[in-house]
């Protein structure tokens, strides 16, 4: 038997499938266990199946999709001329072949973005016609061995192609797969005369998804950028909330000494409640680390989120001890894969509404048991 995504259930491990089950049945003997505001909390493939492919390139893209993804994570910054392209950053030299470019060894510079000291190639120094010759590379080569032998095969797409390849997927899958844009450095590219909310909405536009009911949700770990689409957008917007320690670009720009703690507080979230229609958080956030890495109960955040009816997804669950709580981590090589699933079931039992995840399968383990009839899922 094969799901709608092609994906056969004999090629999904064995973990994946017990994990579904968790996923629609959790146990009820979880003393500190919050309901998610979901019927079926969403899986978010982060950057799309970049475990299996260079982040942020159409190829990852598809493989989320067909591997049962309901949504798709991308970053996106501007072009010198404008353009939005995805990139986790806009220092690309981790993350394309900029470095071995002989014709842009004179754009190498170093920049201050968001405080923090960067060296390297910035997509603002380049046209969108000059980061269309350079191709993707894999960010962890020495984690992800198999995804870096896809290294050079792939170009840098922008938000327009990605929009449309989204349709296209969603019809050729027969199912609507959702697109999570965040916005990267806004304050900083404001600041350099390349603004990204009028790009943004241009894009949206031209493919008809700036409405209530779009697949289509924008967020940022900036406040004013959102605060300011609110005004624009017809979209969701999702305030996506860092390390309680850390503070929010645009805030620290203008001197605000507010930190994300700060904004996780029910006065905070009241605020956010005010201009967005959910948050991202770190996943400490929602289940803190004790002083030996391993997980503690969950925070009120979830609790207090969905009091004012804002979704709240956690970020990022990947497979690889070096990422994981002490406590769900299996031997002591820092590259070998961990409890996974277990660390998805503790956020699920959080009551979080959707997982951003570098590994979008474990999605189409949980579709394989709707197609064997052994569970419901929602659609």
């Amino acid at each position: 038997m094969e799901s709608s995504s092609g994906i056969h259930p004999e090629d999904m491990p064995a973990p994946y499938v017990a994990w579904s089950m968790a996923f629609v049945n959790p146990s009820t003997t979880v003393p500190w266990r919050t309901d998610s505001l979901a019927v079926t909390p969403s899986i978010v493939a982060h950057r799309g199946a970049c475990a299996h492919r260079p982040e942020h390139t159409m190829a990852a893209y598809r493989l989320a999709i067909a591997m049962g993804a309901d949504d798709l994570e991308i970053d996106v910054v501007s072009s010198a001329d404008g353009v939005l392209v995805a990139r986790h950053e806009n220092e690309i030299s981790a993350t394309t072949d900029v470095a071995t470019r002989p014709e842009f060894a004179a754009r190498h510079a170093v920049r201050e973005v968001d405080g923090v000291h960067r060296e390297g190639w910035f997509t603002e120094d380049f046209t969108l016609a000059e980061l269309k010759t350079l191709t993707a590379r894999e960010r962890l080569p020495a984690s992800r061995p198999a995804s870096a032998a896809y290294d050079g095969m792939h170009a840098i797409p922008t938000l327009n192609e990605i929009l449309a390849m989204v349709q296209a997927e969603s019809t050729r899958h027969k199912r609507m797969v959702g697109l999570l844009v965040e916005l990267k450095h806004a304050t900083y590219f404001a600041g350099r005369g390349l603004p990204l909310g009028q790009p943004l909405t241009a894009d949206l536009r031209r493919h008809e998804v700036d409405h209530a009911r779009s697949r289509v949700s924008v967020m940022s770990f900036e406040t004013t950028i959102l605060r300011q689409l609110n005004q624009v957008l017809r979209v969701p917007l999702i305030q996506l909330l860092d390390r309680a320690e850390r503070r929010p670009a645009d805030l620290r720009a203008i001197g605000d000494p507010r930190t994300y703690a700060d904004l996780v507080t029910p006065e905070g979230l009241a605020h956010i409640d005010g201009y967005a229609d959910g948050i991202g958080a770190h996943s400490s956030l929602v289940l803190p680390r004790e002083a030996d890495g391993s997980l503690g109960k969950p925070t009120a955040l979830v609790r207090d989120a969905h009091r004012l009816w804002l979704d709240v997804l956690v970020w990022t669950l990947r497979a690889e001890n070096r990422f994981l709580p002490t406590d769900h981590r299996r031997g002591a090589e820092p590259d070998a894969h961990g409890d996974l699933l277990g660390f998805a079931r503790r956020c699920l039992d959080a009551g979080v509404d959707g997982l951003i995840t570098d590994y979008p399968g474990i999605a189409a383990a949980l579709r394989q048991r709707a197609v064997r009839g052994e569970v419901m899922i929602g659609a």
